[in-house]
């Protein structure tokens, strides 16, 4: 279980170094000619996921989808609720043993956060985005 929780941190970290990097006109950007929302919006549902799970990890079961941010298009506003999240999802994963639930819910934020870096490298390439140093090496972009 170890590993696992080393890889969901790893993972936010990743999230956390791309918003960093990227500008703030960024982050209303989409990919063209096809279904898409904004990188900004992207932010919203990963932090969203962020809180919903630990909420979850914490109840022992899924306890629904909710995001406290405000803003998709505020970059201070982002990073912050990223470091945020990042920090109290890594104080619980500390703090806890994990047993069968908990590993479930925690694979399932693991798999949210790493499908976002998915989305976001298209993004990144459809607007012409350089990535972060740590993306480079993670993920060969």
């Amino acid at each position: 279980m170890d590993l696992l929780k080393q890889r969901v941190l790893q993972a936010m970290s990743l999230t956390d170094d791309f918003y960093n990097h990227i500008n703030d006109a960024c982050l209303t950007l989409r990919i063209s000619n096809v279904p898409s929302n904004t990188i900004g919006e992207q932010a919203y549902c990963m932090i969203g996921a962020r809180e919903s799970y630990l909420k979850s990890l914490k109840m022992g079961h899924w306890a629904g989808f909710d995001c406290s941010l405000m803003d998709s298009n505020d970059k201070t506003l982002i990073n912050s609720k990223l470091e945020e999240t990042h920090t109290n999802i890594e104080r619980f994963l500390r703090e806890t043993s994990l047993d069968q639930m908990n590993s479930s819910l925690l694979f399932d934020l693991l798999e949210h956060e790493v499908q976002h870096h998915g989305q976001l490298i298209r993004y990144a390439y459809a607007n012409k985005i350089s990535f972060p140093k740590s993306w480079n090496i993670r993920y060969t972009v």
